[in-house]
């Protein structure tokens, strides 16, 4: 990562160098302001419960997720018993969230991955974590984040991947793609919060149908801005 960090340009961002890392600080510091108490939204309170509220994440919003964890962590306390999970019931306290099939095989593959490989324990590297049956890079960087404070990455889900690009820090639309841009503009020691930031901006004001560029406290460093404000 660190090579990815002092690599000097933001393949296909609009702009390079200083002038987007200073860009990109400016609009750091005032979402910070903005949102003070920046965090992940999944609840949980053990690493596996993260774990298990992201893979769960996936094409749902999170406020369904933790509609869905709190039973769902009763009924499964502990990573062994996910792992001995019977697949129709535990598909059937997850079916809200959409993909239940898919993210239950996922689940029980994952916890017996961990019974079987790590001891139960849920890995602190991004190396050992993608091993793991439903964790990508996405999933891998939640958990590294938000459970261990390690900054390996940025986590791109669908509204950092908008903003990112109404803001002019990139111009892909593949999540890796995107991360790869943000890594040598972001401080790394704002890799986590800048993630957190950019989801609450997303869920506030920048909306992915109606976004309230009016209101928007980083207007001024969004070459967006004037192009949705002129079309109203």
């Amino acid at each position: 990562m660190g090579s990815r960090q002092g690599s000097g340009k933001s393949e296909g961002s609009d702009g390079t160098g200083e002038g987007l890392r200073a860009r990109t600080a400016s609009i750091i510091k005032i979402l910070e302001t903005s949102y003070p108490d920046a965090r992940t939204a999944l609840h949980h309170s053990l690493p596996h419960e993260l774990l298990i509220a992201t893979i769960l994440s996936a094409q749902c919003t999170d406020k369904r997720v933790n509609l869905v964890t709190p039973g769902l962590f009763r009924r499964y306390p502990t990573v062994q018993s996910f792992a001995a999970a019977r697949p129709r019931e535990l598909e059937k306290m997850i079916h809200s969230t959409g993909f239940f099939h898919a993210k239950a095989k996922n689940i029980i593959g994952c916890c017996k991955a961990l019974m079987e490989n790590f001891h139960g324990v849920v890995p602190q590297t991004m190396e050992e974590l993608t091993t793991l049956p439903g964790v990508g890079r996405k999933t891998a960087n939640v958990v590294l984040g938000s459970v261990f404070g390690r900054a390996e990455g940025v986590v791109v889900d669908t509204h950092v991947k908008r903003l990112s690009g109404r803001l002019g820090l990139s111009k892909n639309t593949a999540p890796e793609k995107v991360e790869r841009n943000l890594l040598p503009i972001v401080p790394r020691k704002k890799w986590i919060l800048f993630s957190h930031l950019l989801i609450l901006h997303g869920r506030a004001v920048c909306t992915a149908r109606s976004p309230r560029c009016a209101e928007c406290q980083v207007r001024i460093y969004c070459p967006s801005a004037a192009l949705f404000l002129a079309s109203k």
